[in-house]
């Protein structure tokens, strides 16, 4: 562990939910929870903040399992009720998904889904244990529209629908799409890429596919990610998305502690070689530091000897825990991104990207403006002054702060 619990946070209540949030609840840190609950707690606030973390089912496993009488009555019902809740919906959920896996088969579509009631029960080992509120599932991209087609004969339907040329032009920039049941839910995530093209491609090669193994999911059984990808995969969605929810790093933890014999070495160089090193440390470094994941000497020396790592863990962590709507706004992200990206030869392939693709037209010009398939070139002109509509005038506004932080005629302790 790089550092204890309290570092970091001060508050009791989110010193309880991190004690809280894992699967396996040993002596030191039930002695923990016992002595937490004894002060003074805000229990509507640590119950919010579960649910919002993604937590509240291992809160209430880890707060029955040790001290049920400290806490109160009325707290207790509500975790109760909503982990109840929670394991009926991932029941279905599953049922659904095993559903949607046969139809797939039946087509002779190779379907892998990751993350879900796959990762609830292989790694949580209950499917109710983890919050999830939708099904992600890979497809091999030749087979996405096929996939997409059988999808719809099942009752679902794309968010937004697309003409032919939007499609085309959808598949080559995104890694994925969004279908809602007719009925409202559940909702389905039909993935060709891991990610979003323009954070990393090199994610989704073809290596994935050759590492698949054959898993058990309520007695059928389904191809699954190896758990070394796994993690990678984890770790990188994770970061796309700031680590600002408390439910990532314990799959990250959680999966270390399941899989006592992955092969870090082959891991550490599939990070490497993809560039997802640092993103790969990154959640290594937040599940050692806040759930004290155990990790291989080797590993963790490289974690303190990284201060850029170092860096970016305090700042998420932080910036998860004063808020859970972190959200940073573009320039930072892109700063944020760029340090995850690794070495500079990905840092500048990720700018390329970024730039390339805030070129190619996306769903928010399309419902702006809509033209038919043949005139759809106009939106490659369109989207530039979309960018500097929506986009100008705040980074004006960081131009003009920071040339009048910066004049002579405005000194820094002359600015109100």
């Amino acid at each position: 562990m790089l550092s204890t619990i309290s570092s970091a946070s001060h508050r009791p209540e989110r010193d309880l939910l991190l004690s809280c949030a894992r699967t396996t609840m040993r002596h030191p840190i039930a002695e923990r929870v016992r002595a937490l609950v004894q002060q003074e707690i805000d229990w509507e606030h640590l119950l919010r903040t579960s649910i919002s973390h993604g937590v509240a089912p291992l809160l209430y496993r880890s707060l029955t399992g040790t001290c049920p009488e400290a806490v109160p009555d009325r707290i207790m019902r509500q975790l109760r009720d909503y982990s109840y809740a929670n394991a009926l919906r991932n029941l279905l959920m599953t049922q659904e998904l095993l559903k949607i896996l046969n139809a797939f088969e039946a087509h002779h579509i190779t379907a892998v889904p990751f993350k879900g009631p796959l990762l609830a029960e292989s790694v949580y080992g209950d499917v109710s244990l983890r919050q999830f509120c939708d099904l992600d599932i890979l497809v091999p991209r030749q087979d996405v529209v096929r996939a997409k087609e059988i999808l719809v004969s099942q009752g679902y339907s794309l968010q937004f629908p697309l003409t032919r040329r939007q499609e085309a032009c959808y598949l080559e920039s995104r890694h994925h799409f969004s279908l809602t049941h007719s009925d409202g839910w559940p909702f389905v995530e039909l993935h060709w890429r891991i990610r979003a093209k323009y954070f990393s491609s090199r994610l989704d090669a073809e290596a994935f596919w050759q590492h698949l193994e054959p898993m058990s999911l309520r007695g059928k059984e389904v191809w699954a990610f190896s758990p070394e990808d796994l993690l990678l995969i984890l770790c990188s969605h994770a970061s796309r998305h700031f680590w600002t929810r408390l439910e990532w790093i314990c799959d990250v933890a959680e999966l270390i502690g399941v899989h006592k014999e992955l092969n870090w070495q082959r891991l550490i160089g599939r990070a490497r070689r993809l560039g997802a090193e640092r993103m790969l440390f990154l959640g290594l470094f937040l599940a050692s530091d806040l759930l004290g994941a155990a990790l291989p000497e080797e590993v963790l020396r490289t974690l303190r000897a990284d201060s850029v790592i170092r860096s970016l863990g305090r700042r998420l962590r932080e910036g998860m825990f004063h808020s859970h709507n972190f959200s940073p706004e573009l320039p930072d992200m892109f700063l944020l991104y760029l340090k995850m990206a690794g070495g500079i030869s990905y840092q500048l392939r990720y700018c390329l990207r970024c730039a390339l693709d805030a070129m190619s037209p996306t769903r928010s010009d399309w419902e702006l403006v809509r033209l038919p398939d043949s005139l759809f070139f106009f939106y490659y002109l369109l989207r530039p002054a979309y960018l500097a509509a929506k986009y100008g005038p705040s980074i004006w506004r960081r131009l003009a702060y920071v040339q009048g932080y910066n004049s002579p005629a405005s000194p820094v302790g002359e600015r109100s």
